[in-house]
């Protein structure tokens, strides 16, 4: 597939009209979707008077510089008058009021929005099974699962439904589903993109980032995303590079932090091979390999786990039915407790007035039994999982233990980059330690599905960037991917790096 670039000229051209892309994109979602589930809402009336509206503005020379770019937004990310259900029940009929500052921006540069990605939910997982809407497949082998939890935004990509997409990235959730997708995925700095507009997860690790089928998209796409939002305080006023003009510098010099921590116990051998032959090309091509250490990346996992799960608490709690999101019946609720006061009663015949009051004290109120219904029937397993381990942690009693202990860590881990990104510019691993597993796999196994995100977790500890671009091709016929991770606010290295395992890949 051509690049954004390639499209633009040609429809300013004339050689082709938006409509024929669309109709395209239309045609293939039509055919691939039903089976991949990758999307879980296209209004193909809207995205036609999308492109009527675009091409009206390149036939009078007016298009914005995102013409031609047909997206795809994971369903976590507000578009105005369009339900933004984070794949729960919970929010299962929210439609938003306002737009996401992202979509904002794409749709200024007259970007055509194709359709709602699906995900896990509420952005929690690591396979896009936990949705409301099904389990998304993966394009490459149906059998097997996308990744998550923008697996949708990934898979979109990777079945040619779309040219680029939005996905969201707490802990790895656009790098390991570009990895077993075999597309392009990229988290930017924290605080490179505005939040604003994205459902969150946990605060102070969300980034919104692009999938692509290329390295140069993908940098398009973050030139346009990217920059200060006075609508998110977390927004960075730093300027925003010209990725594209760097992409394409006659730079060639790159040293690539190579840390013996991400090459350790776990990793299919097959992958590691893999990604161990893309660096020899690299080395080969005139790439300086440096080893480094990341002494603390061992608590990766448990600190992730518990400052996002304590975020994700904080976060979810405004989700009771009573602000926001589903309610549970009122009539149910009042039975249940005429029910249960019922039964105190019998139990507690020929007891004072005052025993019996005290029992009943113990009945929920009607407000609190219907925060408890509404939540139970509205989120998923996995995020009930989550809050209950955010909530534990950040108890009285336990909070210094987990989560101060936690914060602790997190600073030990940026420190750690931040002496590595003294020696070289991008720090290279595996995605992820395995390609894509099967569907239904790891669904019993919490703690499996969370290594998933072993090699992924770090670059949102550290608040720095990192980005997954496909290396080559495990003998089950699944995507491997390589990820390059650069220091705060140097998208420009991971995607040169990137940039030049596609070239050797190619």
């Amino acid at each position: 597939m051509k690049h954004l670039l390639a499209v633009r000229e040609q429809l300013i051209s004339g050689k082709i009209s938006l409509k024929e892309v669309t109709d395209g994109y239309l045609e293939t979602i039509n055919s691939r979707n039903p089976e991949i589930n990758a999307f879980v809402h296209v209004d193909e009336d809207d995205v036609r008077n999308q492109a009527a509206s675009i091409q009206k503005k390149i036939d009078n020379g007016t298009a914005g510089s995102l013409a031609g770019a047909v997206v795809g937004v994971k369903d976590v990310i507000c578009e105005k008058g369009k339900k933004t259900t984070c794949a729960s029940h919970i929010l299962r009929n929210f439609e938003s009021v306002y737009e996401a500052t992202v979509i904002r921006k794409l749709l200024n540069e007259d970007a055509l929005l194709i359709g709602r990605a699906n995900m896990d939910e509420f952005a929690m997982g690591s396979s896009t099974e936990n949705s409301i809407y099904g389990a998304s497949k993966n394009p490459v082998n149906t059998e097997h699962v996308t990744g998550g939890s923008s697996g949708g935004s990934a898979a979109v990509v990777a079945a040619d439904m779309c040219n680029v997409s939005l996905g969201s990235d707490t802990g790895g959730s656009i790098r390991q589903p570009a990895s077993y997708c075999g597309v392009v995925g990229l988290k930017p700095t924290y605080s490179r993109v505005s939040r604003y507009g994205l459902v969150a997860y946990a605060s102070s690790f969300d980034c919104i980032g692009p999938f692509s089928k290329n390295v140069t998209d993908a940098a398009i796409m973050l030139k346009h995303i990217s920059g200060h939002d006075p609508m998110d305080n977390s927004s960075s006023d730093k300027p925003v590079d010209d990725y594209l003009a760097d992409l394409n510098s006659n730079s060639t010099s790159l040293k690539v932090g190579v840390p013996e921590e991400y090459f350790g116990e776990g990793l299919d051998s097959e992958v590691r091979k893999i990604i161990e032959d893309q660096l020899k090309a690299l080395e080969n091509d005139g790439v300086e390999l440096v080893p480094v250490k990341l002494p603390h990346m061992k608590y990766g996992i448990a600190t992730y786990y518990i400052l996002a799960t304590a975020e994700a608490s904080s976060n979810l709690a405004r989700f009771d039915g009573i602000r926001y999101g589903h309610r549970a019946d009122h009539k149910k609720v009042e039975e249940e407790l005429s029910a249960e006061r019922a039964e105190i009663k019998k139990t507690l015949k020929g007891k004072s007035v005052a025993e019996i009051e005290q029992e009943m004290g113990r009945v929920d109120s009607q407000l609190i039994r219907l925060y408890k219904n509404s939540r139970t029937e509205g989120f998923g397993t996995e995020v009930k999982r989550r809050i209950l381990l955010g909530t534990y942690v950040l108890s009285a009693g336990y909070y210094d233990a987990y989560y101060a202990k936690a914060q602790k860590v997190r600073r030990l881990i940026k420190n750690d980059f931040s002496e590595a990104f003294k020696k070289v510019d991008v720090i290279v691993s595996p995605t992820a330690p395995t390609t894509a597993f099967k569907l239904g796999e790891n669904m019993n196994d919490p703690l499996q599905m969370y290594l998933n995100d072993v090699y992924t977790i770090s670059a949102n500890l550290a608040g720095i960037c990192g980005i997954s671009v496909p290396a080559g091709t495990h003998s089950n016929g699944l995507p491997v991917g390589i990820q390059f991770m650069g220091n705060a606010f140097r998208e420009s290295d991971i995607l040169r790096a990137a940039r030049r395992v596609e070239l050797l890949h190619n």
